[in-house]
């Protein structure tokens, strides 16, 4: 069973204008809201792809009773506190050369009590066959530690995790070894204290990957953005380039990525299938309006177009 996790899930406004114009009158076109939220988004492509997950988190106030109902709405199977504060609303602006600006409220605070109660659901389901995606921001109230926390007690119960996050929380939850995660390019230069590494080389980007996964990780996936991506794995590299699709929106791209890697590691598919059918997700997720998951039939389209290169294959020696 796949799990989601949601801390900070939002209802998402998503809009296009021609140009967005400072210190003037914008007027907004083709509003769609929908529940958002990257473990949402997660879940939305493995219900897609023909798969079933839990989404848990957290939901406050009238936001929340909305978030849920289009949670519902969507046939997702969810599970989530109830909390005492407002959850979060956030704008999303697509303007007409495809450029994405995303103005995103800090999210609710989240108190002690309501913490250790989702604690106890996050024990609930886990088991030995089952994997959890810990993806996305914090609330207010929840330390920097709370995903290691996490992994901690999850990784007690024999459970795997797939973490997608970043800055401290991804540096602390590293300590805890998950066993799936997927920094992006800016990501890992934060992990690792790099403050200009735009021109790095692949060969350069590869060796940090390979640090990553001698920590105990199984496979690093590294999204790259227009240049694909880089999946590390102990048992050999492999380049993926970007989809050749036309953009209808990048909202999303790398939770469809994550979300079809996780339902091919669930269903132990071949590493090359899984990598294959991340790089399709993602591409249907870019071609399609706002936050709604890419289906199956076009996932399965634009499996035909994936290459990847297989670079070669290591041996590592965990540290």
């Amino acid at each position: 069973m796949i799990i989601t996790v949601t801390l900070n899930p939002a209802l998402d406004k998503t809009a296009r204008l021609e140009r967005l114009r400072s210190n003037a009158l914008n007027r907004l076109e083709n509003v769609i809201i929908d529940a958002g939220g990257k473990g949402l988004n997660v879940s939305s492509v493995i219900q897609a792809l023909g798969g079933r997950s839990i989404a848990i988190g957290f939901a406050g106030g009238a936001p929340g009773d909305e978030l849920l109902d289009r949670i519902g709405s969507r046939g997702l199977e969810y599970d989530f506190v109830r909390i005492s504060n407002p959850t979060r609303t956030n704008l999303k602006l697509i303007t007409g050369d495809g450029s994405l600006t995303e103005l995103n409220e800090p999210g609710p605070e989240v108190s002690v009590a309501e913490l250790r109660l989702f604690e106890e659901k996050l024990l609930f389901y886990a088991a030995e066959d089952s994997i959890f995606v810990l993806s996305g921001s914090l609330p207010r109230g929840l330390g920097s530690d709370t995903y290691r926390n996490f992994c901690r007690l999850l990784h007690d119960k024999n459970a795997k995790i797939f973490l997608d996050t970043d800055g401290e929380a991804f540096r602390l939850a590293m300590e805890e070894t998950p066993n799936y995660i997927k920094p992006n390019r800016y990501e890992l230069f934060q992990y690792f204290g790099i403050d200009d590494g735009e021109s790095m080389e692949e060969a350069e980007l590869l060796s940090l990957c390979r640090r990553l996964l001698a920590g105990g990780p199984e496979l690093v996936c590294l999204s790259l953005g227009e240049a694909g991506a880089l999946f590390v794995h102990a048992e050999g590299i492999f380049r993926a380039p970007v989809l050749n699709v036309k953009a209808g929106s990048t909202v999303g791209a790398g939770d469809a990525m994550t979300g079809a890697l996780v339902w091919g590691i669930e269903h132990n598919f071949p590493q090359e299938r899984c990598y294959a059918l991340a790089m399709a997700a993602a591409a249907g997720a870019v071609s399609t309006e706002g936050t709604k998951a890419p289906d199956r039939i076009l996932v399965e389209k634009l499996l035909e177009q994936v290459r990847l290169e297989k670079l070669e294959c290591i041996r590592l020696l965990r540290l």
